[in-house]
């Protein structure tokens, strides 16, 4: 079976299930895991492999609207060597440092492929799921889209430097926050703005209108996509930024509470009506792991 469908038996038998954390009591708690095969291409540094393998489970608490305290990560590797060994922690440990949170360690496995699994955790009183959405509100995302598209393509042509920079994005932790006190439901785009919209209209029983201009694509990715560019920043994923609904009269409140750009790419309407753009439909199209970049 694909991961749809493997996730799809794991809802089946946790209750828990669904959403981008667990949630104990006011503690949020997820946990990720990455290989070298399929989710760092060639020229990725240790550095990065630590930011970004940890950069991923503190996405996942920022689509809660938690605050993130700390994080953990298992390095598996077929050997080990000083240099790369600290590159990733120092990756991992400044990555948790940039939202506040703190890695706190973890363990060391020998594989026969470098393989990472993380976990963060964070607290709030009030999580915000991914159920929650109402017709009428708007469908909003922070940052830009397409940012890890474009790093892989500077992978491919072999500008490791930029690659490198592209990969090591920034966890919306303070984003989620202020998204908090407004938003209706919320997760992060990790799997694509198209994918992530079928799951919050699954959730939530609605549907989604979305104007095409209005998507943030990010400007690295225009210089390498050419016609293809909106359809990739809707579907690659990987982004780890944050899709939410709010009620169209808080956008300029929430605007003002925000330190980066919250862009509104269309409106939550009846689900009867389907998710599309401009006026056709989207397709489950996204990114699914095992695939690789």
């Amino acid at each position: 079976m694909d991961e749809r469908a493997a996730l799809d038996v794991v809802g089946g038998l946790v209750d828990a299930a669904g959403d981008d954390t667990a949630v104990i009591g006011d503690t949020m708690l997820t946990i990720d895991m990455l290989h070298d095969e399929t989710d760092f291409p060639a020229g990725t540094t240790p550095y990065t492999m630590g930011w970004r393998s940890v950069g991923a489970s503190l996405s996942d608490v920022a689509a809660m609207g938690a605050e993130a305290t700390a994080t953990v990560a298992v390095y598996g590797a077929p050997s080990f060597e000083a240099g790369p060994l600290e590159a990733f922690v120092t990756g991992a440990s400044d990555v948790s440092g940039s939202v506040g949170a703190e890695y706190v360690g973890g363990d060391l496995d020998g594989h026969q492929e470098v393989t990472v699994a993380t976990a963060a955790i964070g607290t709030t009183e009030t999580p915000i799921l991914r159920e929650g959405a109402s017709p009428g509100e708007v469908v909003c995302v922070t940052g830009a889209l397409g940012r890890s598209a474009a790093a892989v393509r500077y992978f491919e042509q072999d500008d490791q430097k930029q690659a490198n920079d592209l990969f090591q994005f920034s966890p919306r932790v303070a984003a989620g926050r202020a998204l908090a006190p407004k938003a209706t439901a919320m997760m992060d785009s990790s799997d694509g703005l198209a994918r992530s919209l079928h799951q919050l209209a699954e959730a939530s029983d609605v549907g989604f209108a979305v104007d095409r201009d209005a998507i943030p694509v990010d400007p690295a990715l225009v210089e390498v996509a050419g016609d293809q560019v909106v359809h990739e920043a809707m579907t690659f994923g990987e982004d780890f930024e944050l899709v939410c609904t709010l009620p169209e009269g808080v956008i300029d409140s929430v605007r003002s509470a925000l330190s980066i750009p919250l862009s509104v790419v269309g409106r939550v309407i009846e689900s009867d009506a389907g998710i599309h753009l401009d006026g056709e439909p989207i397709r489950d199209e996204g990114w699914t792991h095992g695939r690789t970049p």
